[in-house]
């Protein structure tokens, strides 16, 4: 049974940088064929880091992250492309040395005969996490039940929060509430980890799995999770094989979180990919 490894965000501290160290990020823009396209840079720095730029688009409440791509270096560039679908964009870059970056909002129209992300042929190649996402070319995964109106989670995935919360007691941890947001970010990664024949924590457009939560609206909190697993035909199966690995036990058993999202998908095999996310807010 396939296990992702367990992965927890954690404060580190940061080194002084010179002070000519930066990034700089540029507004996204359309590429001749119609692409969107954006770029960051980082120069003036004696130290190699990881750069993420993260193209978002303006709307309503939380902005979500549409494309995110990173690269390790000292001074270089990094550049994500993406279809384009009419919107206000603008691209953030970091890179985790306390060097951030904003650009300006402009408003994409995109050319009459560009098409959309969801008719393009390379549409296959940008997961959307959302469990609707579809391409023409891959089956798409199915949930391993419809939730009933109303509730957050399907039968199995509450089964699966209910032994999570049965794992927790022992330990004198409080349980967890399901959480709809987390849900939807597990279950979009469930779902792209079953249409794409992959198992990571990181998706197969660069998002991680901060990106994810915050891309399904999440906002606040003080710390996060995610558990991955793959092939696991129960939640029981599923839970044992979590409480078998220390890792994945140790962000279970961590009594800091208050909020779990379980997700669940079949690929067109009939193998479930399974995923908790966890938050403490």
């Amino acid at each position: 049974m396939a296990l992702g490894m367990p992965v927890a965000s954690a404060n580190a501290a940061t080194e002084a940088q010179a002070a000519a160290c930066g990034v700089k990020v540029a507004k996204p823009a359309l590429t001749a064929d119609g692409r969107i396209r954006a770029s960051a840079s980082r120069s003036g720095c004696d130290s190699t880091a990881l750069v993420r730029i993260r193209v978002k688009r303006a709307q309503a409440g939380t902005d979500p992250v549409i494309k995110s791509g990173a690269r390790r270096t000292t001074g270089g560039k990094v550049t994500v492309t993406l279809p384009c679908t009419p919107g206000v964009y603008y691209a953030v870059v970091t890179d985790y040395r306390g060097n951030t970056g904003k650009s300006r909002a402009t408003r994409l129209t995109c050319a009459p005969s560009t098409p959309t992300p969801t008719a393009s042929p390379t549409s296959s190649a940008t997961p959307k996490p959302t469990p609707t996402a579809t391409s023409s070319s891959t089956p798409k995964p199915s949930a391993t039940a419809t939730p009933p109106a109303g509730t957050v989670g399907t039968a199995e995935e509450n089964e699966v929060v209910r032994l999570t919360n049965v794992e927790r007691a022992k330990g004198g941890c409080q349980p967890l509430k399901h959480d709809a947001q987390l849900r939807q970010a597990a279950f979009g990664h469930s779902s792209d980890m079953a249409t794409q024949n992959y198992l990571s924590h990181t998706s197969k457009d660069g998002r991680t799995f901060m990106d994810r939560i915050r891309g399904a609206g999440f906002t606040g909190g003080s710390g996060w999770a995610e558990n991955i697993a793959m092939g696991q035909s129960t939640p029981a199966a599923v839970m044992t094989s979590w409480m078998n690995s220390s890792g994945h036990k140790a962000n279970i058993m961590n009594c800091k979180y208050t909020l779990i999202g379980v997700g669940a998908a079949k690929n067109s095999k009939g193998q479930i990919y399974w995923t908790q996310n966890f938050a403490a807010k």
